[in-house]
Protein backbone atom coordinates (compact mmCIF):
# COMPACT_ATOMS: atom_id res chain seq x y z
CA UNK A 1 0.00 0.00 0.00
CA UNK A 2 1.79 3.70 -1.03
CA UNK A 3 1.47 6.21 1.45
CA UNK A 4 -1.84 8.10 -0.35
CA UNK A 5 -3.97 4.72 0.62
CA UNK A 6 -2.33 4.03 3.46
CA UNK A 7 -3.84 7.69 5.11
CA UNK A 8 -6.81 7.09 3.64
CA UNK A 9 -7.22 3.50 5.04
CA UNK A 10 -6.41 5.12 8.78
CA UNK A 11 -8.68 7.58 8.09
CA UNK A 12 -11.54 5.45 7.38
CA UNK A 13 -10.71 2.95 10.20
CA UNK A 14 -11.10 5.71 12.66
CA UNK A 15 -14.48 6.57 10.49
CA UNK A 16 -12.89 10.77 10.14
CA UNK A 17 -14.52 12.50 7.50
CA UNK A 18 -11.18 14.00 5.44
CA UNK A 19 -12.47 17.14 6.33
CA UNK A 20 -12.28 15.91 10.52
CA UNK A 21 -9.06 14.55 9.95
CA UNK A 22 -7.83 17.70 7.92
CA UNK A 23 -9.38 20.42 11.02
CA UNK A 24 -7.78 17.97 13.64
CA UNK A 25 -4.13 17.96 11.81
CA UNK A 26 -4.41 21.93 11.21
CA UNK A 27 -3.92 21.13 7.57
CA UNK A 28 -6.83 22.29 4.61
CA UNK A 29 -9.37 19.60 3.39
CA UNK A 30 -7.93 20.07 -0.19
CA UNK A 31 -4.43 19.15 0.53
CA UNK A 32 -5.38 16.36 2.66
CA UNK A 33 -7.72 15.18 -0.47
CA UNK A 34 -4.79 15.48 -2.93
CA UNK A 35 -2.52 13.52 -0.25
CA UNK A 36 -5.20 10.35 -0.99
CA UNK A 37 -5.48 10.81 -4.23
CA UNK A 38 -1.66 11.11 -4.62
CA UNK A 39 -1.83 14.20 -6.43
CA UNK A 40 0.94 15.35 -3.65
CA UNK A 41 3.78 13.63 -1.67
CA UNK A 42 3.55 14.71 2.04
CA UNK A 43 6.41 15.51 4.07
CA UNK A 44 7.69 13.28 7.10
CA UNK A 45 6.66 16.12 9.31
CA UNK A 46 3.23 16.04 7.71
CA UNK A 47 2.70 12.35 7.69
CA UNK A 48 4.08 12.65 11.47
CA UNK A 49 1.04 15.03 12.00
CA UNK A 50 -1.73 13.00 10.58
CA UNK A 51 -0.28 9.77 12.58
CA UNK A 52 -0.55 11.58 15.76
CA UNK A 53 -4.05 12.94 14.65
CA UNK A 54 -4.95 8.98 14.05
CA UNK A 55 -3.73 8.03 17.38
CA UNK A 56 -0.13 5.75 15.35
CA UNK A 57 3.28 5.64 14.93
CA UNK A 58 5.27 6.53 12.12
CA UNK A 59 6.78 2.51 13.01
CA UNK A 60 3.40 1.60 12.55
CA UNK A 61 2.03 3.40 9.87
CA UNK A 62 4.45 1.72 7.83
CA UNK A 63 3.73 -1.53 9.27
CA UNK A 64 1.97 -3.77 7.17
CA UNK A 65 1.29 -6.13 10.17
CA UNK A 66 -0.59 -3.32 12.03
CA UNK A 67 -2.70 -2.50 8.85
CA UNK A 68 -3.61 -6.66 8.28
CA UNK A 69 -4.32 -6.79 11.84
CA UNK A 70 -6.49 -3.58 11.86
CA UNK A 71 -8.41 -4.43 8.98
CA UNK A 72 -9.00 -8.67 9.66
CA UNK A 73 -9.42 -8.71 13.62
CA UNK A 74 -12.86 -6.87 14.89
CA UNK A 75 -11.47 -6.46 18.60
CA UNK A 76 -7.93 -4.55 17.19
CA UNK A 77 -10.24 -2.70 14.81
CA UNK A 78 -12.42 -1.28 17.55
CA UNK A 79 -9.85 -0.57 19.85
CA UNK A 80 -8.13 1.73 17.20
CA UNK A 81 -11.67 3.22 17.39
CA UNK A 82 -11.03 4.32 20.65
CA UNK A 83 -9.87 7.73 21.94
CA UNK A 84 -6.51 8.13 24.13
CA UNK A 85 -8.97 8.37 27.07
CA UNK A 86 -11.24 5.29 26.21
CA UNK A 87 -8.07 3.23 25.62
CA UNK A 88 -6.53 4.16 29.14
CA UNK A 89 -10.31 3.40 30.39
CA UNK A 90 -10.75 0.23 28.71
CA UNK A 91 -6.94 -0.82 30.01
CA UNK A 92 -7.43 -0.11 33.56
CA UNK A 93 -10.63 -1.93 33.35
CA UNK A 94 -8.63 -5.09 32.07
CA UNK A 95 -6.46 -4.79 34.52
CA UNK A 96 -8.84 -4.63 37.73
CA UNK A 97 -10.12 -8.23 35.97
CA UNK A 98 -6.56 -9.81 37.48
Amino acid sequence: MNIAQKIKFFREQKDYTVNKLANLAGISQSFLRDLELDKKKPSVETVDVLCDTLGISLRDFFDEDIENSIRDDSLIRAIYKLTPQQRKKLTEFLESLN
